[in-house]
């Protein structure tokens, strides 16, 4: 038998007809006798078949809003003058509007069930002096999380970059913002964008992103309305810590979303900040409704919702929730 060199391998080195036909004669003489051998008589051992399977088809949900054609489901928190969140109402307490025609109230929820939550991290040059006690305050947020929540990280400051996809490690995203250095511009809009784009492979209904920065963009390309829209049609609350500075940008998605916005002058108030975050993430109320108007048109639908006023707190109530949605297009 002959063995071929590395120099008989190179691609380099011409071969001549006759050799080639030379290979191919052995390998016909050689593979009559390997089919015999596969087609002989049977052994006694039992024979395996394996038999192809069929390929499936999987289905995921787009995580809009409308969960199906026809339920649409409302976020909706409410507090009370000491701006905690009111807990104990009922469906007959509130009254909910669709482009300012009421609509019957069909589903009330206020379990909060998993979460899966975007963490947008600020780690631009600003952020230097602050960035020890911004970790802290994740880290505080994250020891509230219950059973099947996920996280994912994405930090930013000229770029976005996605640290970590979901996990249900809290200590994964623990590790990585040890890693984080400041430095740099500020792309806030691009690292919304990236981190909601990332939501589409979120495994729970409920998703939320949690934005943590200390200063408007400078460095983004897409636009406040391209962030808004996605957001909009992505179903993804957002959450808001704001330091120093306020951008109306954030408090404008934070509202429309039906997630809040909460700001402090220095990092010293981050552990407040993230407490009341903290009890607000976890106590909201859920609102189902069939819209009166079937038409599918792809258009956005603003959506109103009002709380009948107690008596003893009723000029000090808020309310917050989930300004409007897409319907799906023909």
């Amino acid at each position: 038998m002959t063995v071929l060199t590395s120099s008989a391998r190179d691609p380099r080195i011409r071969r001549s007809p006759r050799s080639c036909l030379s290979v191919l004669a052995i390998l016909a003489g050689l593979l009559p006798g390997a089919l015999l051998a596969a087609d002989g008589p049977p052994s006694s051992e039992a024979r395996v078949s394996i038999t192809p399977r069929l390929a499936t088809r999987t289905i995921r949900s787009s995580g809009t809003l409308r969960l199906d054609v026809n339920l649409t489901l409302i976020p909706v928190s409410v507090t009370d003058p000491l701006d905690h969140p009111l807990m104990g109402l009922k469906k007959d307490d509130f009254r909910l509007f669709e482009e300012n025609t009421q609509q019957e109230i069909l589903s009330f929820s206020s379990e909060e069930g998993p979460v899966s939550l975007g963490i947008v991290f600020d780690k631009s040059g600003s952020m230097r002096n602050r960035i020890d006690k911004s970790i802290a305050a994740v880290h505080q947020f994250l020891d509230t999380t219950l059973p099947g929540d996920e996280f994912l990280l994405v930090s930013f400051s000229d770029v976005p970059e996605l640290v970590t996809g979901f996990t249900t490690r809290t200590e994964d995203i623990d590790r990585e913002l040890s890693f984080v250095e400041p430095q740099g511009w500020t792309a806030l809009r691009d690292a919304m964008y990236l981190a909601v784009q990332q939501t589409k492979r979120a495994k729970n209904s409920r998703r939320a992103l949690l934005v943590l920065t200390d200063g408007g963009d400078n460095n983004s390309r897409y636009t406040e309305t391209e962030v808004r829209n996605l957001v909009v049609e992505s179903d993804v609350r957002v959450y808001v810590i704001g330091i120093s500075e306020r951008p109306r940008f954030l408090q404008r998605i934070a509202d429309e979303t039906g997630g809040r916005a909460f700001w402090v002058r220095k990092v010293d108030e981050l552990p407040d900040a993230v407490q009341r975050l903290s009890t607000e993430f976890r106590s909201h109320y859920l609102l189902g409704y069939r819209s009166t108007n079937s038409e599918n048109d792809g258009k956005y639908r603003k959506v109103k919702v009002q709380v009948n006023p107690r008596p003893d707190i009723a000029d000090q109530m808020r309310v917050f929730w989930r300004r409007g949605y897409f319907t799906p297009g023909e």
